[in-house]
């Protein structure tokens, strides 16, 4: 391992792996530093459309098409007594935007694409310590995962932190993670064979199904296997635990409650034992600070409900190696680069964490403690700018009609409508962040905004001054 390298990028997840990807193109030397062996599993495995563009600009669809994964026509809602399907519109001739991965395999299919980009990979290696000039990150001391005799010292100029929910900087050093009062959940998950196909929806589809107390993903793997899992509240995960005598039977019984599940299950068999992860909802205090930015889930976390984890982690990556380039090029001081990017990423997170606080509040009924549990409290409205996170949902949306309605529903419930569509959401599958995200001088945040030519690059709007 190089000794010295202008960008560290800690994790190679699909945060990690695009944010090294994209610099390693522009020319930029980067080292890649990842704790685990790859492939490696994790879940997340439900990719949505706003991924392929960034992925494309990565160089790397092509070869996630070649792979064979279950290609993902949209999502099928049994919401309550509701049900309706989210089509996702064609990006491209071959009519494929979105896919059902086996994340050990998509992830090394980004690691190494990585590595075939001129990344510096290193697996097996853990952060150990880093070292500050000040407030500045200057090095990072290192041990072998396997073999903790083998350790070493990195400087840099550079450092994202896409460490994931272990979050080296926000959990580790800086401790300034923050959960937020809603979204204490637990998802508890396992895989089945011989899962009936969905008979209804796009072909591919997730199907998300409303329980009781929670709700279900049924997601198709290209492996033959079927990944199901539940969504409940932690203490009531916890109380029907100690009730019920594990998570086995909590979950065994959720399924037995929910009839549109258990159809699909007819003849099914369980195959894997019961994995289990909780409080889907953080963010750090701030993604960035002097030398260093923070990327997917090492910044902030948001529960499973719209399929957004690897959304976030691609296209905050993006955001990363466009501020990091640029600063490195002499394109924009790194005072106004890193407010570009803690703005931009933090309005794309607060926009779906309003709207999965909504798409909950749609599941109306008092005998729902935990559809209740989801509710954003005034304060937390207050605090995440809602009006801000309208008016991109809106500017999203190509049909001004369908903003309006969905501008006076949204802002409905979150003023606590008891009655109205019970799918707020319906008319956001048009919605991709690209969308949201500041393309244009018009849009500009302090001055900048995000362009692809002839690079991918933070430029500045025609008057703006650097900071």
């Amino acid at each position: 391992m190089r000794g010295s390298t202008q960008i560290l990028v800690i994790g190679g997840g699909p945060a990690g792996s695009t944010a090294a990807g994209l610099l390693a193109k522009e020319g930029f030397e980067v080292t890649l530093l990842e704790r685990d062996q790859f492939p490696r599993y994790h879940i997340g495995e439900s990719i949505l459309p706003s991924c392929r563009p960034i992925l494309e600009m990565l160089g790397v669809w092509d070869k996630v098409q070649a792979h064979g994964f279950q290609p993902k026509g949209g999502a099928y809602f049994f919401w309550g007594p509701e049900e309706w399907e989210v089509r996702f519109n064609s990006l491209g001739d071959d009519g494929t935007n979105a896919w059902q991965v086996v994340r050990s395999e998509f992830d090394e299919l980004l690691l190494r694409h990585a590595a075939d980009l001129g990344v510096e990979v290193v697996e097996n290696t853990v952060v150990k310590e880093l070292e500050f000039d000040g407030d500045r990150p200057v090095a990072a001391l290192w041990a072998g995962a396997k073999d903790p005799a083998l350790s070493g010292r990195i400087t840099f100029d550079y450092v994202i932190d896409c460490s994931g929910r272990g979050g080296v900087f926000a959990a580790r050093h800086l401790k300034n993670r923050q959960y937020h009062e809603i979204f204490r959940n637990v998802a508890a998950w396992s895989y089945w064979k011989n899962v009936k196909p969905l008979d209804r929806g796009p072909e591919g589809s997730i199907a998300v199904l409303s329980a009781e107390d929670g709700w279900f993903w049924n997601i198709p793997l290209h492996n033959g296997t079927t990944s199901i899992g539940l969504v409940t509240g932690r203490d009531i995960f916890n109380e029907k635990k100690n009730t019920l005598g594990g998570i086995q039977q909590v979950y065994d019984k959720a399924i037995a409650e929910c009839p549109h599940l258990l159809r699909y299950l007819e003849g099914a068999e369980q195959i894997s034992g019961m994995k289990v992860e909780q409080d889907y909802s953080y963010a750090a205090d701030s993604f960035c600070g002097p030398g260093y930015l923070l990327s997917g889930d090492a910044a902030c976390f948001l529960d499973p409900l719209l399929s957004t984890g690897v959304h976030l982690a691609t296209y905050s990556a993006m955001l990363a190696a466009a501020s990091v380039g640029s600063v490195l090029r002499g394109e924009a001081e790194e005072k106004e680069a890193w407010e570009f990017y803690q703005t931009v990423y933090r309005h794309a997170y607060e926009r779906l964490l309003v709207l999965v606080s909504v798409f909950y509040e749609s599941y109306r009924g008092k005998e729902h403690h935990f559809y209740n549990a989801q509710k954003l409290t005034t304060e937390q409205r207050e605090s995440l700018s809602i009006q801000d996170a309208f008016d991109r949902i809106v500017t999203g949306i190509a049909d001004l009609e369908d903003a309006q309605d969905v501008y006076s529903r949204v802002h409905a419930h979150l003023n606590g409508a008891e009655s109205g569509d019970p799918n707020p959401l319906a008319n956001l599958n048009k919605v991709h962040e690209q969308k949201q995200a500041p393309m244009r001088p018009e849009n500009a945040v302090g001055g900048l905004y995000l362009a692809f030519r002839p690079r991918l690059h933070l430029a500045r709007a025609e008057g703006a001054t650097s900071a």
